[in-house]
């Protein structure tokens, strides 16, 4: 079995382990995010994470946390795909010998790489998830984009492609779509990397145990989120705005209108729930991915 198919069915496996763990902690992260600014004297619609994940519960009932799941699920095998075949393309390219081991260093370097490729599928994967799951946080502005009520993926997609620019609409987002993956997976892929290493004792990580791979893969995708968040608010901001009547007119005017409004803590809306989410989520898909990577071998 050739590495580049070891490297899809590991990360598919991994992938969709994370996705499982993680998704309705994304879902209340993305409605903290897009929730419209309360005019002054009133309430913000959630108070906090919790009152998000209550009040989705209350009006859409637990699946209500998986909404917008669909289609990361259904990409899930592309995605990893991208992700660990590119990474693995990567580690071959800059390797120095053959089986030597690579530094911490060039493990950045191959996951930053991953991060370019992996951001051309995710954008508008990420659209979607973002417009059904926004749609709740979003009733009752004055935002027209909720007046379209969307029935799922498809219908999202289809509304994108019809009435906001065909394919390009659906790429509405990529430049910080860009600057979240490409820092984050550089940052992520070094920090897992280097804490196997520490784990060890030295370059040969093959003996960890499980326990070691959930520490150091719950580590590494919090030190993504830690790193790159305020990229991913604006992202999300600017994927759910309305087309026609847009608030913004791209990530620089996303950044500095959001600083105006709402200051520093306004790029990190929904920073609870993306770390909660992160730690679990990156540790069952790092373990998943090891496993079943070492199966292979």
């Amino acid at each position: 079995m050739g590495d580049v198919a070891k490297d899809l069915t590991a990360g598919t496996i991994g992938g969709a382990a994370q996705l499982i763990c993680g998704h309705p902690f994304d879902t209340i992260k993305v409605k903290l995010q897009s929730q419209p600014v309360p005019l002054p004297g009133q309430l913000p619609k959630y108070s906090g994470a919790f009152d998000a994940v209550k009040q989705t519960i209350a009006s859409e009932g637990p699946r209500g946390l998986y909404k917008g799941m669909g289609v990361p699920l259904a990409t899930v095998a592309a995605f990893n795909a991208v992700l660990f075949s590119v990474r693995g393309q990567m580690e071959t390219l800059v390797r120095s010998n053959p089986g030597a081991p690579l530094t911490v260093n060039q493990q950045v370097v191959c996951g930053a790489g991953a991060g370019v490729a992996v951001s051309i599928l995710a954008c508008p994967t990420e659209l979607i998830k973002c417009r059904l799951q926004a749609q709740s946080a979003l009733a009752g502005s004055e935002t027209a984009t909720v007046a379209v009520k969307y029935g799922g993926p498809m219908d999202v997609a289809r509304h994108v492609l019809r009435s906001e620019g065909g394919i390009r609409g659906l790429f509405k987002g990529l430049v910080p779509t860009m600057a979240r993956e490409i820092p984050g997976n550089a940052i992520m892929f070094g920090v897992y990397e280097a804490l196997k290493r520490k784990f060890a004792g030295g370059t040969d990580t093959s003996g960890l145990s499980r326990g070691s791979l959930i520490v150091a893969g719950g580590l590494a995708g919090a030190s993504f989120w830690f790193i790159v968040y305020p990229t991913d608010v604006i992202k999300s901001v600017i994927q759910v705005d309305d087309y026609r009547n847009p608030k913004f007119s791209g990530s620089f005017d996303a950044f500095r209108k959001i600083q105006a409004s709402q200051g520093f803590k306004g790029l990190y809306k929904g920073f609870g729930p993306a770390m909660a989410r992160s730690i679990p989520a990156n540790a069952a898909c790092f373990l998943a991915y090891e496993m079943t990577r070492s199966a292979l071998a």
